[in-house]
């Protein structure tokens, strides 16, 4: 069974940095595409990134190219969301999610999996 815990959300003010975490347990991260969401208040839950299984192909959300970068540590299961100059606009709940079918290369044909964690709550002040 995939279990997806995020953490590493906060208060941060205007122009700082955050990193997020994602520790996988029953799926191996190196063979499946990744992603990280967020769901702002009132808002309904969008894709912010997106990585290939092999790191070949990745999507940004066009608010947030150029200030954040998805990563992976194959070592530690983890999928990493570096958050630079955050914007008060970021503040969400951030979640990670997987593909549901291993070895993708093509971000726009992932099919996510029809599961959320708890998420982790990310604050940006002005």
């Amino acid at each position: 069974q995939v279990q997806l815990v995020e953490s590493g959300g906060g208060l941060v003010q205007a122009g700082g940095s955050l990193r997020l975490s994602c520790a996988a347990s029953g799926r191996t991260v190196s063979a499946y595409a990744m992603g990280w969401f967020r769901q702002a208040p009132g808002k309904e839950r969008e894709l912010v990134t997106a990585m290939s299984y092999n790191g070949g192909s990745t999507y940004y959300a066009d608010s947030v190219k150029g200030r954040f970068t998805i990563s992976r540590d194959n070592a530690k299961n983890t999928v990493y969301l570096q958050m630079n100059s955050l914007k008060p606009e970021d503040t969400a709940v951030y979640y990670c999610n997987t593909d549901r079918h291993p070895f993708r290369r093509v971000v726009a044909e992932i099919l996510w999996y029809d599961y959320w964690g708890q998420g982790t709550q990310v604050t940006v002040s002005s």
